[in-house]
């Protein structure tokens, strides 16, 4: 509950501030105390770098990621590999995936993960993109990259499902034992997947 000290402006911006993810009240009380320390030309960059955000930037038209053209960057580079596509649930996900400079197709963003408990179904996902997209780019191989939560697991095996009768390699990607980490700090589940999928040495 916003305090009742500030004016209602202050009140309504620390609101809309604190429903930001990671943003409690406290946070968002100080965020608007520094915009208004700022001075007005920078107050005034900032607005219009949200406003430019909100009428430029879009989904691309092939996979979803966020880009200021038709086609992201990634889609549009001749150099990657046009016949993997790599399955993640959010852009977030898609750019861990780039900063580790370990893979080098294509992505496809589902824009979310099946839950049902939050009504998200599978026409609320760009299932149905990703799956006329592979027919009409004749991909050889999906990297099913969704998260190890339970929605991510439900998800990953409900494109299975879809995926098997098509003529294309599925693949899920591995989860294991962290570098630098310790055996004895590692959850059940982890450990589990990392003996599953363990390779010869």
């Amino acid at each position: 509950m916003v305090s009742s000290g500030y004016p209602p402006i202050m009140n309504d911006l620390i609101r809309r501030l604190s429903k930001l993810p990671g943003l409690g009240e406290k946070s968002a009380t100080r965020i608007a105390m520094h915009l208004l320390k700022m001075s007005r030309t920078d107050a005034e960059s900032l607005a219009d770098a949200i406003r430019e955000l909100r009428s430029r930037i879009r989904t691309c038209s092939r996979c979803f990621h966020f880009t200021d053209a038709e086609e992201c960057s990634i889609c549009a580079d001749p150099a990657r590999d046009t016949g993997e596509i790599c399955v993640v649930e959010t852009t977030a996900d898609l750019l861990a995936i780039e900063q580790s400079g370990a893979y080098r197709g294509r992505y496809h963003v589902l824009q979310g993960v099946l839950a049902p408990l939050d009504a998200v179904g599978p026409d609320d996902l760009r299932i149905r993109e990703l799956l006329e997209r592979i027919d009409r780019e004749g991909a050889r191989e999906v990297i099913i990259a969704t998260n190890p939560s339970s929605e991510g697991e439900a998800t990953a095996h409900y494109l299975l499902k879809l995926l098997k009768d098509r003529n294309v390699r599925v693949s899920r990607i591995a989860y294991g034992i962290p570098m630098g980490g310790d055996l004895k700090y590692t959850d059940r589940f982890t450990l589990e997947r990392a003996l599953k999928g363990r390779q010869a040495f």
